[in-house]
């Protein structure tokens, strides 16, 4: 799939406010549809994101070790080139998110590390700057009654289950995504859009994160086919969620356990990039292939 060079998005906002962005590593990889439905979401919503130079892999993970501020340089430097340009940064992926959101929280209150990180990497940065993800300035900044203003295809009800797991709230005082127990950014979206969001019990639960990759077999599955199973118990017809590991071990565990009822794990702004008015090729929907389900359901015929 190609990245579009331009908005396919005809109908927009005038560009008002203007934000660093850090795609982070799977975008540009096995995530590019995430990508390039952030961009031109943003885009058509008045959000310019331009693409912080230089940027470098966040870490993954954020390091838990007190003696391991090496693992915050990365971070650290984005966040300093983000202030040395004016921006505040922008991201979609919530474990960067996660990393860069903690790594400017503890810049800010911790003097040490902070100094440590300066000098190392040589650049000035005391945690002034801000780390936000693309759903918290749509719901603070455009205002998701204005995102709905801005539809051009209806979804058509579709059913879909928000899927937070752990990244995106946790810890949640650091954190400060939406309320950490009951959060409803997403549903509130999905509502604005024209989906309905379904609600179900393991909606935070983790998906079993890096345990995929260390863990062969049934073993490794078992939390993701756990939020499988509650999601799909529910009627959901599509989850969404803002983690690509997630998305990686959901389909993952779809693939391994034949007894669980395939439901498509789509990107939140794959739906609202749809709903906005790009076509479906450029938000990497397949009506004939492993969406044709929810692609009939939003009326999405083949692609020519």
């Amino acid at each position: 799939m190609s990245r579009p060079t331009q908005s396919s998005v005809k109908e927009r906002y005038e560009v008002s406010m203007k934000y660093g962005y850090y795609p982070g590593c799977t975008l540009y990889q096995q995530a590019e549809a995430f990508d390039v439905t952030t961009r031109e979401s943003a885009r058509a919503l008045g959000i310019e994101l331009e693409e912080l130079e230089n940027w470098q892999c966040c870490g993954a993970v954020f390091p838990m070790a007190t003696d391991a501020d090496i693992n915050l340089a990365a971070p650290f430097r984005a966040l300093a080139f983000a202030h040395q340009a004016g921006v505040e940064l922008v991201t979609v992926c919530a474990g960067c998110l996660n990393v860069l959101r903690r790594t400017n929280n503890l810049v800010r209150s911790d003097v040490e590390t902070r100094d440590k990180l300066i000098d190392f990497v040589e650049e000035e940065y005391a945690g002034e700057g801000r780390v936000h993800h693309l759903l918290e300035l749509l719901r603070d900044q455009v205002g998701f009654d204005r995102v709905g203003e801005r539809v051009r295809r209806s979804l058509n009800g579709l059913r879909v289950a928000p899927y937070y797991g752990c990244l995106l709230l946790r810890p949640t005082e650091e954190m400060a995504f939406d309320d950490g127990e009951d959060p409803q950014i997403l549903e509130d979206m999905l509502r604005e859009i024209g989906a309905e969001p379904v609600e179900y019990p393991l909606r935070l639960d983790c998906c079993g994160a890096y345990l995929s990759i260390g863990e062969p077999g049934k073993r490794r599955n078992r939390a993701s086919l756990a939020v499988l199973r509650s999601a799909c118990t529910a009627g959901a017809e599509a989850i969404v969620t803002s983690c690509p590991l997630c998305a990686y071990n959901l389909e993952q565990c779809m693939q391994e356990e034949p007894e669980v009822e395939d439901v498509p794990v789509l990107y939140f702004s794959q739906v609202l990039a749809y709903a906005l008015g790009l076509d479906a090729e450029s938000c990497g929907l397949e009506p004939d292939g492993m969406h044709a389900d929810v692609c009939k359901k939003m009326g999405i015929g083949e692609v020519k």
